[in-house]
């Protein structure tokens, strides 16, 4: 693990800087966004499913045994119907020794009882399997795109946003297993239910059936209008939900700035702006999506005169029992539900295969890749660092540095300084081999830098950023970063030398206390120096200090002078400095400007010269003044 201090929003190159209710809610989650390769995305996951076949198996025989027993119900229903219409007609004829039947109907209760039972049980089987399968997916897809984002070079967190990267493991894995728990089963359930319906309904009549079957089309053209529609105003609901969200983090975040510039009455237009917009599509959205079951009843009771009137004519005809009618008409409702599940699960389906899309894309990033045959040692590294001519540009067409050349022996301190933008910290980076140069070369007691192995190359270095990284966790916890098995009076050890021992047994709890998401509960310089305590903790050959005492007050920054003093003491130090009051004592200072150096040397020997070194120097001595 690095020895280093992260940032929580990183901006620039180098690191400075819902669901929707209704029936057809679930089908337009994402926006009804469309992969651009389904049958590419959809068969690399059916790919990855490939090793729970067997248990696709099982619920595909659990979908077909529940739905078979749920179908037959109404046949059995209708023979029940049978023998007590005959035995009333019976009665009013007044037949001799007429009687209704009730232990053949109660017979048949009981078997439709124990039918039902069993498709239920079948069903929370099947329920189960899918659930864990889905489960086990978005598991393993989650861990998997955990190691990528570790194996990502940072030039790909240059070029996308953290809210993408973050989107593939919450939003996509989402799509992706809820669709494998819900559409899958509804496809099998479905395609089952239409298959078996209409066998059981062409065995009682095919007039019949064929007048149910004239009314699907029509079925078809109303979904198909109804998605046409809602599908848009879905997709402006999420847009306009994104909108809201991202104001209101962003007027949360900045709350305190936003109070100090009187910026209230703006930021209360913006946001009723885009929650009108919301409003709008809102509304429009649920509305299409509520009118989709009502219309599909109005089609359904269509079918339902159209068949009670041709039953009942078959019956007069003698060619149809009155039983079959009441089993033909319950086949009819049950036919046109799947139709509209149907509708439903294409456009999951869609979505899932657009998530698959991203995940997949994510997965099949090109990786940092070590391929040293024979990686150099760090067992006996001494820290004499050397710039042999680096060249470096985040763009190959536009170099940052232009021919670096320098050479730090071991246990100097070193200082970096420079206007903004002349290429100090892109300097630190490389260093650590965040980024490899374009040409030239970094070495560290005569090795390549590409020589080492990633993990245990920045395991040399300790470093602490001018913006602080702490996460939500107990003090000694966030200390303990540095040194994963660290007890704690190697804590406190590190604690006192960084002259932050005091300030945390003033707090409640001492170590135990807990900081927030944002360690917003203790001050600026606070963090810093807990950061700088952390630094101590991990004990680095090489240290990195990249404006560590920016943000502490004179006295502070006396005393954690004083500490890193002694921290750097036959260690080599590079430290990144704006003011160069901080860094006078420093062993070598090199001085850049448009990416190259064109100063070195102690902080006298810079002054003597007269040159750039000095003009920054007195400038801000004259900032001061004024």
């Amino acid at each position: 693990m690095s020895n280093m201090d992260k940032k929580n929003t990183p901006k620039g190159p180098m690191g400075g800087g819902p669901g929707h209710g209704g029936p057809m809610g679930s089908m337009m989650r994402g926006g009804g966004e469309k992969a651009k390769d389904f049958k590419g995305s959809m068969s690399k996951l059916l790919k990855r499913l490939s090793r729970y076949y067997g248990r696709f198996i099982a619920v595909l025989v659990f979908a077909i045994a529940s739905t078979v027993f749920t179908i037959y119900g109404p046949k059995l229903l209708g023979r029940a119907t049978n023998r007590l219409f005959e035995g009333v007609v019976a009665k009013l004829q007044r037949i001799p020794d007429a009687a209704i039947d009730f232990e053949y109907i109660g017979g048949i209760i009981l078997l439709l009882l124990g039918l039902y039972i069993l498709s239920a049980i079948f069903s929370l089987i099947m329920g189960i399997v899918m659930s864990r399968v889905a489960t086990d997916i978005g598991y393993e897809m989650r861990k998997d795109i955990s190691k990528k984002i570790n194996k990502l070079p940072l030039r790909y967190f240059d070029k996308t946003p953290h809210g993408e990267v973050l989107s593939r493991i919450t939003n996509d894995v989402d799509t992706i297993t809820n669709s494998l728990q819900q559409s899958m089963v509804q496809i099998i359930t479905s395609v089952t239910t239409l298959i078996g319906v209409a066998a059981m309904m062409l065995s009682i009549s095919v007039s019949m059936t064929l007048i149910t079957l004239i009314i699907l089309p029509l079925s078809f053209v109303l979904i198909m209008v109804i998605v046409k529609f809602s599908q848009k105003q879905f997709k402006l609901q999420a847009a306009s939900l994104g909108k809201v969200s991202s104001h209101v983090e962003e007027m949360y975040g900045g709350h305190v700035i936003m109070k100090a510039f009187n910026g209230e009455k703006k930021s209360i237009e913006i946001f009723e702006q885009h929650n009108n917009e919301l409003y709008q599509s809102a509304w429009k959205s649920q509305f299409f999506s509520s009118i989709m079951m009502p219309l599909m009843n109005f089609v359904g009771n269509l079918g339902y005169v159209a068949v009670s009137i041709q039953g009942g004519i078959l019956a007069i005809n003698g060619t149809i029992s009155v039983g079959d009618i009441q089993a033909f008409l319950q086949y009819v409702r049950s036919f046109t539900q799947p139709i509209a599940q149907t509708a439903q699960i294409s456009n999951t389906l869609q979505s899932t295969a657009a998530a698959a899309e991203r995940v997949f894309q994510f997965l099949a990033e090109e990786e940092e890749v070590e391929d040293i045959v024979q990686p150099a040692s760090i067992e006996k590294i001494v820290g004499n660092v050397s710039f042999e001519n680096v060249q470096f540009g985040y763009n190959e067409n536009e170099l940052v540095i232009k021919g670096f050349s320098a050479q730090i022996k071991p246990g100097q301190k070193v200082a970096i300084v420079g206007p903004t933008g002349a290429g100090k910290t892109t300097m630190v980076k490389l260093l650590m081999r965040f980024y490899d140069v374009n040409d030239g070369s970094i070495k560290v007691d005569g090795h390549d830098l590409r020589e080492f192995k990633r993990y245990e190359l920045r395991s040399l270095f300790g470093m602490v950023l001018q913006d602080t990284w702490l996460f939500n966790g107990s003090i000694e916890d966030n200390l303990k970063y540095g040194k994963l098995d660290a007890t704690h009076e190697e804590v406190e050890t590190a604690s006192k030398a960084a002259n932050v021992h005091h300030f945390i047994h003033t707090l409640p709890g001492g170590y135990s206390y807990v900081l927030n998401e944002e360690a917003s509960n203790i001050s600026l310089g606070q963090k810093q120096l807990l950061t700088i305590a952390r630094a101590f903790l991990a004990n680095p050959r090489i240290l990195i200090l990249d404006e560590a005492t920016s943000s502490v007050d004179t006295r502070t920054e006396v005393l954690i002078q004083k500490a890193m003093d002694q921290l750097m003491e036959g260690r080599t130090s590079f430290i990144i400095a704006h003011r160069l009051s901080t860094i006078r004592n420093a062993d070598l200072i090199l001085v850049m400007k448009d990416g190259n150096i064109v100063e070195q040397g102690t902080h006298l020997e810079l002054m003597a010269q007269g040159g750039f070194y000095e003009n920054l120097y007195n400038s801000q001595f004259e900032e001061a003044e004024v």
